[in-house]
This record gives structure tokens, sequence and C-alpha cells, in this order.
């Protein structure tokens, strides 16, 4: 079983942080789904120091996302240190994660995200020094390397594991490579044989059975979902089964996808107002609709919603269409 530091988690099936998707609402729709841990999107640690009112709303979580972890990032070691203490004193988080893994130019110019794939002394600098300031465990999310020429995916992880980090969770691929090309399975199997704290494997785990063959080719203690989770709560629910039983469970009904949807913006209002909610879940429901058959008004349409009984009109409209056309196949 999956345990980082003293927390234990019930099954190795880890949700990804996803910056502007991992907020409550969807962590906790996705851990009613069975994932064993849940991950917060990134958090810069300006945001907390300089208590941004933005920055302090992504910091709620509610009980039953728990076990959690809670995303930082950052290229200043006071400025890392000190919202790292505020994290530890003033949210219920389980696990503080630092974020060595974003791509995107506007993190790694601050020499945050992956930036610091570049330098094994700076991670262990920076990750001993968040370690020394607080009490809950520190974990580390993290690229293979910034490019080709430069992949020290294991002497990373070992400037983590001597840091006193309590986990590396490590994706398949470069900085450069952003999220296309394959992901590198065979450098996490080595960096997992090198390491002695937990390692959570992701990239390229998009069904359960990916999951499966990840844990058995790379010995990693846990698995990583990310896109393969957006709209699709059930592969967390479908890879836990399968993990538990070697039984790959059915496919939601549009139904069920529609009232989890739902659900989920629910949520979201609740978390952040209708108009800013509706607006958010736009993207999301185009993520629970991807795949379903006889989708395309309602793809199209979700652009214009502005409510949510919109939203609610719009994908109940088309479910309420695709079951009708699929009774009248039946009694044909």
């Amino acid at each position: 079983m999956l345990k980082i530091g003293d927390i234990e988690m019930k099954n190795p099936v880890v949700l990804a942080p996803m910056a502007g998707v991992c907020n409550s609402a969807f962590r906790l729709t996705v851990k009613e789904f069975g994932a064993g841990l849940v991950c917060a999107e990134m958090v810069s640690d300006k945001g907390i120091v300089l208590q941004n009112a933005k920055t302090m709303n992504m910091l709620y979580i509610d009980e039953r996302e728990k076990p959690l972890s809670l995303q930082i990032f950052g290229g200043e070691k006071k400025s890392l240190v000190e919202a790292a203490q505020f994290v530890d004193k003033n949210t219920n988080a389980d696990i503080i994660d630092i974020n060595m893994g974003c791509p995107v130019p506007k993190i790694t110019k601050c020499d945050a995200g992956a930036k610091w794939l570049l330098d094994p002394n700076k991670i262990y600098e920076m990750v001993s020094a968040v370690v020394d300031a607080v009490d809950k465990p520190v974990t580390v999310k993290m690229r293979i390397g910034w490019d080709e020429e430069h992949v020290f995916a294991i002497e990373n992880a070992q400037a983590v594991e001597r840091a006193g980090g309590k986990a590396v969770s490590m994706h398949g691929r470069t900085r450069v490579q952003m999220y296309e090309g394959k992901a590198n399975w065979d450098i996490i199997r080595e960096v997992k044989k090198s390491i002695n704290i937990p390692l959570i494997g992701n990239g390229d785990v998009e069904t359960p059975q990916d999951a499966e063959r990840m844990l058995k080719e790379t010995g990693v203690d846990g698995v990583m979902i990310g896109r393969a989770a957006l709209g699709n709560p059930w592969m967390i629910y479908r890879t836990v089964k399968y993990l538990e039983s070697g039984q790959l469970m059915e496919e939601p009904t549009v139904r069920e996808k529609m009232d989890v949807c739902v659900l989920h913006m629910d949520r979201l209002i609740a978390l952040k107002n209708e108009y800013v909610a509706v607006r958010e879940m736009r993207k999301h429901a185009s993520w629970y609709l991807k795949g379903v058959k006889g989708n395309g008004k309602a793809r199209k349409g979700i652009n214009d919603c502005e409510t949510r009984e919109d939203v609610v009109r719009l994908l109940y409209g088309m479910v309420d269409e695709i079951e009708a056309k699929e009774m009248n196949i039946q009694m044909v």
C-alpha cells in the first residue's frame, strides 16, 4: 500500500495536480470515485506570502477530500519556505508537495517549476530548507528532465531523498516535450531502483490496464492519473477496481455522466458562485461530453450557457434525445 511519511492511502491511485482544474469541487468528485490520494492544483508561494485573496481561496480543502497533497511552486528559498510554513500551520492538507514539473514559460522564467530540473544541488538545498521548516511530509512532483540532453532524473530524485523528502512523483516526459510524444517509463523504472522513498509514476496512463502495466513494468509504488480523469472520474474508479480484482467495470451511461457533471457544477457553484462556476464548467462539460455519440449540438452550445439552468437544460436535453433514439432502435 502507498504510504508517504505517516500518511497511508487506501490504494495506489493518485489524482495528479492539474493547474486550473484541481480545485476542491473537482477533487472531491474524484475522491468519491475512490482515489487513494488527490492533489491540489499548484499555488504560488508569493501569493501565499502576500496573502493574495484568490490564492487564499485556492487553499480551501473539504475534509472529505483527505488525504490530500497541496502543491506549492516558487524559485526563491525564502518565499518557498514561508509559504510551506503557512500551509503547514494554517491548512488541513496532509502533504506539502513542491512543483518541479510545470513546463510553461511564465513559471520556468521565475526559476520555478521544471527549471529546477537542471540543478540537483538546488533541489537538495530548496527541499531540505522546506523539510526543516515544516512538520507535514514534503514530496516533489517532477519530470524526467529539461530536454534530452539534460535528463537528471536519478540525480534529482536522489537529491529529494537526501534532503528529507518523503516521496517523488515523476512524469515520464521532459520539459521540452510538454505533453507531446511518449512518456519514458524506462527512466521511471531506473529511478525507482535508485531511491528508497516511494515513487509515483505519471504519464500515458489512459486506461486501467495502463495503470497495472506501469506498476508491473516500473515497480513504482503508486500511479498518478491526470488528463485521463478530465470529465471522467470513472477512470479512477475503474482503475481502482481493476487493480483490486482484475475486473474491468463497465463504462457509465450518458445519463450517469451528465449526473456527475451537474454534481461537479453544483459543487463549483458553492465554491465560487454561479457566474464564475458556469463559465469554468464549460471546459469540464466538454470533457464530460467527450466520446458521447450524438453530442454535437451540446458541445457547440455549452459555450453559450450563462446559468446553471442553461447547462442542465442543454445536457439533459441531449440525454433525452439519445435515450429516445436508443429506445426506437430497440423497438425496431
